[in-house]
């Protein structure tokens, strides 16, 4: 009796919340029949008009968003706002675009390095002068890209003596260049040519382009080397890409990218990351940019001193560079470029940019579990390398 009364029960029970799913359905049918009913009025436009960004670079990135925009970039001119008919983007033509000097409000009182810079924004490709094509014959595991001046002959060869060393390192290939462009007589560069070439002769690892070779066109630098990598050395793994004042633990990068698994290593792009920063506006700074050039703040980017990626990135970077107009800082361009492909770089301990504290400066172990540390003389460099190398070296 018991048992009967205890289903009876749940029958009950069970046929309430029938009953109450019921009734809740056929009232938000209800509902939902009359909501399709009512004509719903867009209380905004659904693409508003494009306005014209005070930011000389803040335009040209406007040009190229409805240029790669499926949709915009087949409407005709008529659809357009006045100002972006007027300014179109071209790869083709490197002559100075002398259309910048009244573009530019305070183009005149800019410092030159400035009006170099705009005069040829418009331009990304350099014949080369000095090129490698065989140099990754052998699809390396890891490519170390070094960014080099003409005269810092003695950072390439600590570079080379130490943590550049090419071949087999770790059991795993590694190839090192170092990228140049042309030292002008305008900067104030005795005439390397001779030397530069009789070191390309010893070591066939340099890398030159001919445009002027300066801190605004370290973004020229990055672009063509992405070319670079496309053309002669696809198969690499991975790419390091950094300064030549730094030391780099090459034995911690391999352990590091060894212990990746497939999905990671695919996706790489780790350094020293810079959020939440914005132009500096005190032109007594190196890296001071006028609001007449750039309107906002940065994205996240690793620091220049060097930062690591997988070929993957490299190859997606190379095709999003042509949608990201060139920006003077190439750390700052980098980091536009992967928040263009909805990217961001990931933060690793390891890299060391700021320096590590004095204290730490001259112990072996310091550097043990670095990927890299900024910055460092080229004996510094043999001699950090040294450190590594000890047999007896223990860090425990």
């Amino acid at each position: 009796m018991a048992l009967l009364r205890m289903r009876l029960k749940v029958l009950v029970t069970v046929m309430t919340l029938n009953i109450f799913v019921f009734i809740l359905v056929s009232r938000n049918a209800g509902r939902d029949k009359s909501f399709q009913d009512k004509v719903r009025v867009p209380s905004k436009p659904f693409w508003s008009r494009m306005t014209r960004s005070s930011g000389y670079w803040n335009r040209q990135q406007q040009v190229l968003d409805f240029r790669y925009n499926p949709i915009l970039a087949n409407l005709s001119a008529g659809y357009l706002p006045d100002w972006l008919n007027e300014t179109r983007v071209s790869f083709d033509a490197c002559r100075p675009d002398t259309g910048v000097t009244t573009q530019v409000k305070d183009y005149n009182s800019l410092p030159l390095r400035f009006k170099d810079f705009l005069l040829y924004m418009h331009c990304r490709y350099y014949p080369v002068l000095v090129d490698q094509p065989d140099i990754c014959r052998e699809s390396p595991f890891l490519l170390l890209a070094v960014k080099s001046l003409a005269p810092h002959f003695d950072r390439r060869q600590a570079i080379r003596e130490s943590w550049g060393r090419a071949g087999e390192v770790a059991n795993r290939t590694v190839v090192t260049v170092f990228l140049l462009g042309q030292t002008m007589a305008g900067d104030h560069h005795p005439d390397l040519s001779a030397m530069l070439s009789y070191e390309s002769d010893q070591h066939r690892d340099i890398i030159q382009w001919d445009y002027r070779d300066s801190f605004f066109n370290l973004t020229i630098k990055e672009v063509l080397f992405l070319d670079w990598i496309q053309t002669r050395c696809p198969g690499a793994s991975f790419i390091f890409k950094g300064d030549d004042d730094v030391f780099v633990n090459t034995y911690a990068i391999l352990n590091f990218l060894g212990g990746l698994s497939p999905t990671k290593a695919a996706d790489l792009f780790v350094g020293d990351v810079i959020t939440n920063a914005g132009p500096h506006r005190d032109k007594k700074v190196k890296y001071f940019i006028p609001e007449s050039m750039y309107i906002g703040s940065y994205p996240p980017y690793a620091g220049g001193g060097g930062y690591l990626y997988s070929a993957s990135i490299a190859a997606r970077l190379h095709a999003g560079s042509r949608r990201v107009a060139l920006y003077p800082i190439d750390d700052v361009y980098t980091g536009m470029c992967l928040m263009k492909m909805g990217l961001a770089p990931e933060k690793h301990r390891g890299f060391k940019t700021f320096n590590i504290e004095e204290k730490y400066r001259t112990s072996p172990c310091a550097y043990k579990g670095l990927m890299l540390v900024h910055p460092r003389t080229p004996q510094e460099m043999i001699q950090i390398w040294s450190w590594l190398n000890l047999p007896d070296l223990n860090c425990q």
